[in-house]
């Protein structure tokens, strides 16, 4: 059986002690998915963001709060597993400058210039090797092309796509690519039906294989 490392839920980049930039990510998907792999045997890794669902006891999961924990937490096990599913939602951007106190009104405006983080999947996909990744890409526009795109991008094998209506909820629409770019599924429903029919065509496109 496969040791399958899933990351889940969002990141915090914190501007100050009480204030962060973040998303709406609730870690349901990862949660459905951790669910499928144990189900069927696999041995689970979940690194995940702040969220409040509980994931399965049976699952190894690995609390971080920023983008820069996530990457550090996963770069500790992905060569230990045999794939890799990115269905965080890790913030892309961060403060340049953090504020050690609260900052507070002063009557004008205030400009906060935002820096990059890391990229999770790209640096770890520097060390695919034998390994698979699985990609999740959000888009709001011209979905498929940059879908594509980060597939390519982060090596990823399959890479599944969604829209800004999964995040917190708990139905999904999605479509799966493989690096071809063929769609090789597209389902509206639960995460947790979702969840089973990315299984599936993983379990058949790359578990089979490896």
């Amino acid at each position: 059986m496969a040791k399958v490392l899933i990351t889940s839920g969002p990141t915090r980049e914190y501007l100050d002690p009480v204030r962060y930039l973040s998303n709406a990510s609730s870690g349901r998907m990862g949660k459905a998915l951790a669910e499928v792999f144990l189900r069927h045997g696999h041995q689970v890794f979940i690194v995940s963001g702040p969220v409040e669902i509980q994931y399965p006891a049976e699952a190894h999961v690995i609390p971080v709060v920023t983008t820069e924990e996530m990457l550090a937490e996963c770069q500790k096990l992905f060569e230990q597993c045999d794939g890799l599913i990115g269905a965080a939602a890790p913030c892309d951007y961060r403060p340049a400058n953090y504020s050690h106190e609260k900052l507070r009104k002063t009557g004008h405006s205030l400009a906060v210039q935002l820096v990059e983080t890391p990229d999770i999947l790209a640096i770890l996909a520097e060390k695919k090797e034998h390994r698979w990744i699985v990609g999740f890409a959000l888009e709001t526009h011209d979905m498929h092309n940059r879908a594509m795109e980060k597939l390519r991008k982060k090596r990823c094998d399959l890479i599944v796509m969604n829209r800004p209506t999964a995040i917190g909820s708990s139905m999904t629409q999605v479509e799966i690519a493989n690096s071809e770019g063929v769609i090789l599924g597209h389902w509206t429903g639960s995460k947790e039906t979702i969840a089973q029919r990315l299984y599936d065509i993983i379990a058949e496109k790359l578990l089979a294989k490896h």
